[in-house]
This record gives structure tokens, sequence and C-alpha cells, in this order.
């Protein structure tokens, strides 16, 4: 399924706040939330905003090093949630699928850096059917949560 990001948010939990990337899904009123970390989430948001802000950061760099090696983000494909114990929530797992010059290649990442080097590359995100029949929520409940930008201070 075609997904997009469709904002970076963040969440008052029992815990405290935690960011949210949020996926719309195409075709779908639903999203796909998937809860991750501040520096995270702040790597997205930058690279939405395809701002330059000088020496590249960790991202920045794995992208232009990639790039130097002649290789290319096709796509990222969020496709599946491995279930902690308890049945309570989970961790998502997504690949990278890559064009390099010995052809393609398949990378295990963490959705949240294949999200962020995806906002630098406009490249294509999938999430499979599995992952958003068990994630899928109302996309309403993410519309009122605060946009990072406005709790992180200036990306």
């Amino acid at each position: 399924m075609q997904a997009s990001i469709d904002a970076v948010r963040v969440a008052g939990t029992p815990k405290g706040p935690v960011p949210v990337v949020v996926l719309a899904v195409e075709g779908e009123a639903d999203v796909v939330p998937i809860f991750i970390g501040f520096n995270e989430a702040t790597s997205i948001a930058r690279g939405l905003e395809a701002e330059d802000i000088g020496r590249p950061l960790t991202h920045d760099l794995l992208l232009d090093v990639m790039e130097e090696l002649g290789s290319r983000i096709e796509r990222i494909v969020v496709n599946e949630i491995e279930e902690h114990d308890g049945g309570q929530g989970g961790t998502y797992i997504a690949d990278i699928h890559l064009e390099t010059p010995r052809g393609e290649t398949v990378v295990d990442a963490r959705p949240s850096d294949s999200l962020a080097l995806a906002a630098r590359t406009n490249a294509l995100i999938e999430v499979t059917e599995e992952v958003f029949a068990d994630s899928r929520d109302d996309s309403e409940k993410f519309d009122e949560l605060e946009d990072i930008r406005n709790v992180s201070g200036d990306l």
C-alpha cells in the first residue's frame, strides 16, 4: 500500500511526551502511527523541510555515503510489527530497497531511519496490508497533536 508522511507530532502518554510519525495511506481514511524517538522525529521533520543546515547530520551523512557509492533509495517498506510480550504494542520493522552498482539490495532498518531517508529523497513509502490492518487508527486523533517543530525548538 502506498503511503506518505502526513505529519510528525508529539503525543502525551502516561510516560510523558512521545513523538509519533503519522503515515497517510493512499485511499484510506485511517493512518498508521509509529511512535519514535525525539532525535529521529526531528530528523524526519528536517528532511521534510529540505532545509540545508550546513554540516550533515547522521541521516544526511548516510545518504551522502550511499550516493557517493553509486546507490539510490528506490523505496522503503514498513513490513512487519514484532509484538511485545503481553500483546501490547510492538516494534515496527522496515526495509530500505536500494539500487546499487551491483544490482538491487534490501537493507533492514528501523522505520524511523527509513522515513528520515525517504523524507530527504522523496523515495516511495509502502506499508504492507498486514501492518496497516494491525496498526490503523483514526486520523483525527493525531490531527489535534502538537507538531514536533513547535515542541523541539528551531529545526
